[in-house]
């Protein structure tokens, strides 16, 4: 299996449906807009976007399965399976904000192997292969060496629709305001992970996402030097549930917080 060029066909891919993206965006008064659940919007170009995205992925890998935000194809079951989401900000999105993204993983055999997140406004290409480094457009990209809060910037998002642990969010929100240069939330989960893997931000945390939110950054974040893991520390994990990222001193900080204010703390019904 190359991997290379898995990477190389979806920056390819990404960059043919951010171009649809970019021109849907100036007609997102007239999309259809609907609700999943309280907050979690989906727009006609989500499914859209998807579609493509998929149908140019069979196009050259005929027999792959997939994990898509948008149930659009319903296959997991093969060796080798690309896991979409094909507009990570729908919100940022809907309201004209730029900063939304592509986010496309493959993993072989249950292993991740390929990573790109394009940013299609701002033409910021990140991608990685396994055991490849990550790059953004074709420049080789690290973590932060920050190695203390006080010298670090964060990225987090707000929950939007489980607010059952939102006692120790708001713990770890307010130490964290009090102890860093500041944080950051742009909204798309990819984006954030991007941004960790470039050094633009020291580290990464939130809770409640999905895979497809996450797998294409987790690979960015590990191949450009750092750590990616759930809050107790399992780097397996990608389902998106607990996410905390960065290099290897700001994550193991991270996790040291987190295990200390969401420990036996009981949770809002």
């Amino acid at each position: 299996m190359d991997y290379k060029k898995i990477t190389k066909d979806l920056q390819r891919i990404t960059k043919k449906v951010g171009d649809f993206l970019i021109e849907s965006q100036k007609r997102v008064n007239a999309v259809e807009i609907s609700e999943k659940s309280t907050n979690q919007l989906v727009s006609e170009i989500d499914v859209t976007s998807e579609k493509m995205l998929v149908e140019e992925i069979l196009m050259l890998y005929p027999k792959a399965g997939f994990i898509t935000e948008e149930n659009t194809i319903k296959t997991s079951q093969q060796d080798l399976i690309f896991i979409i989401d094909p507009l990570d900000g729908t919100t940022n999105f809907l309201h004209g904000l730029p900063l939304y993204s592509i986010s496309i993983a493959a993993t072989y055999k249950q292993e991740l192997v390929s990573g790109v997140v394009l940013i299609p406004v701002l033409k910021e290409c990140f991608y990685a292969t396994k055991n490849e480094g990550s790059f953004l457009n074709g420049e080789k990209i690290r973590v932060s060496e920050s190695e203390n809060f006080e010298e670090s910037l964060l990225a987090t998002g707000f929950p939007y629709y489980n607010f059952k642990e939102m006692d120790s969010y708001l713990d770890c929100l307010q130490y964290l305001m009090e102890n860093t240069r500041g944080l950051r939330r742009m909204g798309s989960a990819a984006i954030d992970l991007a941004y960790t893997a470039a050094g633009r931000f020291c580290g990464f945390y939130e809770l409640h996402l999905n895979t497809w939110d996450v797998a294409a950054g987790a690979l960015l974040v590990r191949e450009a030097g750092g750590v990616y893991t759930d809050f107790k520390g399992n780097e397996n994990d990608i389902s998106g549930k607990e996410i905390v990222a960065g290099n290897k001193k700001i994550h193991a900080a991270m996790k040291a917080l987190f295990a200390d204010k969401f420990q036996d703390k009981p949770k809002q019904s």
